[in-house]
């Protein structure tokens, strides 16, 4: 059918399962077994291709893959001529600068002349230039951090999370040069019946993604009160008010942001607010 869509995802990893997750929880249907490199869904105009990350972008800016979901690292490193569609909230990490923990750190100019191992070439290269530094750039393809205990360089940049790949390994991250996320990448030439199945797509993931960051809130408030507390949780359009069986006291229901919540929740709880409730929200459709 024109208007299937083909989105490549990563085949194994945090970033394929958050990736998959996301996508059932827009109430797409598929199977994707052990080893499976090919999927469809059963009920959207979706087939998945899951693949290696670092030829996500590829296989998108050639048109083989409509659609994309890869780290903002490799999609910067690869350079493809891609649309970034959305963000998408997850896999976050950082590329970062990091040398044995026992040297001294001045600063950026410790690695002028030196040399750095990497697998992101391209990023490091870009950051060097903007900080005005020289150094011999060596690409290793994977166990980047062994790299300053054998001799190949004096530092590395490679993708930190937590930071304890490092430390186990007798490092000390010294610089951050490039944040990541997960994000939704697009072929530039998709036809129209296609763009059709991917504003359906997003749509879906805009609404998961609201819910995420929202929570429904539910209160017993004094009425005497009631305009105060309603200024601390406006909701979406206005809260909704019902009065309770006692007199003197209504329910107030209402959609916030959980940040926002917990920024008031000192103010709602000395404005008389009583039996206060935060249901998580599916999804969020305004």
């Amino acid at each position: 059918m024109e208007n299937i869509i083909r989105i490549a995802v990563q085949k194994s990893g945090r970033l394929s399962d958050d990736s998959l997750k996301l996508i059932k929880e827009c109430g797409i249907k598929f199977y994707n077994g052990t080893g499976k490199l090919k999927s469809s869904s059963t009920n959207f105009p979706i087939e998945f291709l899951f693949l290696r990350d670092d030829d996500i972008p590829g296989y998108v800016a050639d048109g083989i893959a409509d659609l994309g979901i890869v780290g903002e690292n490799e999609l910067v490193e690869k350079n493809k001529d891609v649309a970034i569609l959305k963000q998408l909230g997850f896999s976050k990490c950082r590329l970062s600068l990091a040398i044995p923990k026992g040297e001294s750190y001045p600063g950026i100019e410790y690695f002028e002349g030196k040399n750095i191992a990497t697998s992101y070439p391209k990023i490091l290269g870009d950051y060097l230039k903007t900080v005005n530094i020289k150094a011999d750039i060596h690409e290793i393809s994977g166990s980047v951090e062994i790299a300053p205990s054998i001799g190949l360089a004096e530092g590395i940049c490679d993708i930190v999370s937590s930071g304890s790949t490092l430390m186990m390994n007798g490092l000390k991250e010294v610089e951050e040069i490039f944040q990541s996320q997960a994000v939704l990448i697009s072929h530039k030439g998709i036809s129209p019946a296609k763009q059709i199945s991917v504003e359906k797509l997003l749509f879906r993931m805009d609404a998961v993604q609201k819910g995420k960051k929202n929570k429904y809130v539910l209160l017993n408030a004094p009425n005497e009160n009631l305009d105060k507390i309603v200024a601390l949780i406006p909701g979406m359009r206005s809260p909704t008010i019902l009065p309770l069986a006692e007199e003197g006291w209504s329910s107030v229901h209402s959609v916030i942001s959980e940040e926002q919540f917990w920024e008031n929740i000192e103010e709602l709880r000395n404005a008389g607010a009583q039996g206060i409730l935060v249901v998580p929200i599916e999804k969020m459709l305004i």
